[in-house]
């Protein structure tokens, strides 16, 4: 019994279990947009372009988070721009601005002849590391996300169903995309002091695709997403204590874990249905 509860002892390990709650409730959630909506590959995207936002809030002795936050909200804002008013698939504009606002990271950071920023943690996570000015900043953005979430409940739903209909109904299908890439962006930032730059979109994809695999109904998959979150975060970073992993690494394993078993279980079920 003090085995299982050993990690909790350590206020560091304290701090990150609470950070690992909130960002597998917040992303499997937001996880749950992305899915209906096909944007799969945005989270990946805005992950990799916040870099250059990180690079530049160091040259600026500026918190890196700002730097991250304003470069991943511009990003996530141009790719619903140019989607919308150059009519080019969505896939195509995020491939083109990540990409380019990564390039400008990269080659900001080229010139310079020393960089003291412990990129590791940014690019691959380090929950162990969240401090006490980290964790208020993770629940104070989360909290911002949820709410304006409960604001736009009918806005959001609709126009992931059918944003044609939403607008004819009265409902501003471009100005709800644009929230929602802004929520996306934050949702991003938040996460990646636990999972980092390189795994932050399978944590914002995977619970919810593994939800999608066992319902259909959105308020189902969004509860289910969110259990899967928390089981994967939280469960995840147990296991690396006593499997002495990376901790990010480790979560989204167990995600994929959670998604290939949910899987079985709509074969399973499938089956089953048609024996009956």
């Amino acid at each position: 019994m003090d085995a299982l509860i050993a990690p909790f002892q350590y206020p560091f390990m304290q701090r990150a279990f609470a950070a690992a709650l909130t960002v597998g409730i917040l992303c499997s959630t937001m996880g749950t947009y992305v899915i209906l909506r096909r944007l799969s590959f945005i989270g990946d995207g805005i992950a990799h372009a916040s870099f250059a936002g990180i690079v530049i809030a160091y040259l600026n002795k500026m918190d890196y988070y700002i730097g991250a936050s304003v470069v991943a909200v511009l990003t996530a804002l141009g790719i619903g721009y140019v989607h919308r008013k150059g009519r080019i698939s969505l896939d195509t504009t995020i491939g083109v601005l990540f990409t380019g606002a990564f390039a400008l990271g990269v080659f900001l950071m080229s010139r310079q002849s020393s960089f003291a920023v412990d990129l590791e943690s940014f690019l691959f996570g380090n929950i162990l590391a969240v401090g006490a000015r980290d964790l208020w900043l993770i629940l104070g953005l989360s909290a911002a996300i949820a709410i304006a979430g409960m604001i736009l409940w009918r806005p959001l739903l609709y126009t992931s169903f059918d944003p044609i209909v939403a607008q004819a109904s009265g409902i501003d299908a471009e100005r709800t995309e644009y929230i929602l890439l802004t929520m996306l962006a934050l949702t991003i930032i938040v996460s990646l002091q636990s999972v980092g730059i390189v795994l932050v979109a399978a944590l914002l994809v995977t619970p919810a695709a593994a939800a999608y695999q066992l319902t259909e109904r959105f308020v189902p998959m969004m509860t289910l997403s969110a259990v899967f979150g928390v089981l994967c975060s939280v469960g995840g970073l147990y296991l690396s204590y006593f499997l002495q992993s990376s901790s990010g690494a480790t979560i989204v394993l167990l995600a994929t874990i959670v998604f290939f078993i949910s899987i079985a279980g709509k074969q399973l079920r499938v089956a089953a249905r048609r024996r009956s």
